[in-house]
């Protein structure tokens, strides 16, 4: 059996929210296994959904540039510090990659990395990143970068928290003005703020659907309120909070942050901007980074390394 230790209890309760004992006992369920041990929370009503945050640690920035409001680009590039991450070299640096991202044709990585830096084309991009690494004293990683073109519309661009989030909006649209590009930019703001994973519900998998369901149904089990149901409505609970989810995780259906009677939803923003401005609006895609997420957090257990160091 794992060792359980405090530190993952603390991991766990700052991803679920569920309380210390059901998450020490989540853990000892699972042989200390952190996503195993979520499923085992949310099966059992103790978590309401996954989260991220408690494992999002990693420093660093994201930039986002956009040229002519028709393509734009969202880089990642993270430093071991965060004194690192506000200095204006590395600042800079990012930057300077968020410019070569826009004009890249790289589909991955490897290629990105591998192209002719475009401030000296004697170097490569990984060469500019290992020069930079040794300037800087402190191990840097270009991580991620995407970019969008707009074919009939437009692209804008929201930064948040001085690089802690960037993203990219993509508007179909046949009229392109301020008024559009603003309502674009709200919806940006949108994303950045509450995260949503898909555009509508048209592009929910049903893979997803189907792993929802599974653990609407575990819950709905350990409900004493539900407790000799008939199935049909069993199903019909499940299909309830199912739907209620879809709203919380499809950037359209979800309440607009901005809206004065706290009920419009984004889609209803969208066409309202639509009718105002006589055009067909729609939104196609969106890209939403976040500093370090999904990253591990590294712990320094001070105490251990004196230990350590002392042969104790």
């Amino acid at each position: 059996m794992a060792n359980i230790t405090a530190a993952m209890v603390k991991e766990l309760r700052e991803m679920t929210g569920a309380g210390m004992m059901d998450c020490k006992k989540a853990l000892s369920e699972t042989d200390g296994d952190m996503d195993a041990a979520v499923e085992f929370l949310r099966k059992n009503g103790q978590a309401k959904a996954e989260k991220k945050a408690g494992r999002i640690a990693a420093e660093g920035l994201c930039n986002v540039v956009v040229v002519d409001d028709k393509v734009a680009a969202v880089v990642e590039v993270n430093s071991e510090t965060d004194f690192v991450a506000k200095n204006e070299e590395f600042q800079g640096f990012v930057a300077s990659v968020a410019k070569q991202a826009v004009n890249s044709d790289a589909k991955d990585m490897d290629a990105f990395m591998a192209e002719a830096w475009n401030a000296d084309t004697s170097m490569t991009v990984k060469d500019a990143l290992v020069a930079k690494v040794a300037k800087i004293g402190e191990n840097l990683n270009i991580r991620r970068f995407e970019r969008v073109a707009a074919e009939h519309g437009c692209v804008v661009s929201y930064v948040h928290g001085g690089g802690r989030i960037g993203v990219i909006v993509e508007a179909e649209s046949d009229v392109v003005n301020d008024a559009v590009k603003e309502a674009m930019t709200n919806i940006a703001m949108q994303v950045a703020a509450l995260s949503p994973k898909y555009v509508s519900t048209e592009d929910v998998s049903e893979e997803y659907k189907a792993h929802e369901k599974e653990i609407l149904m575990a819950q709905i089990a350990n409900d004493p309120k539900m407790a000799g149901k008939p199935e049909k409505v069993i199903e019909g609970a499940v299909v309830g909070r199912l739907n209620k989810e879809l709203k919380e995780v499809c950037l359209l259906e979800q309440v607009y942050v901005k809206a004065e009677d706290g009920k419009q939803t984004v889609a209803q923003y969208v066409a309202q901007v639509a009718k105002e401005n006589s055009a067909a609006l729609s939104i196609k895609k969106f890209v939403r980074f976040e500093t370090g997420e999904g990253l591990e957090k590294k712990v320094d257990d001070f105490a251990a390394e004196v230990a350590a160091q002392a042969g104790m």
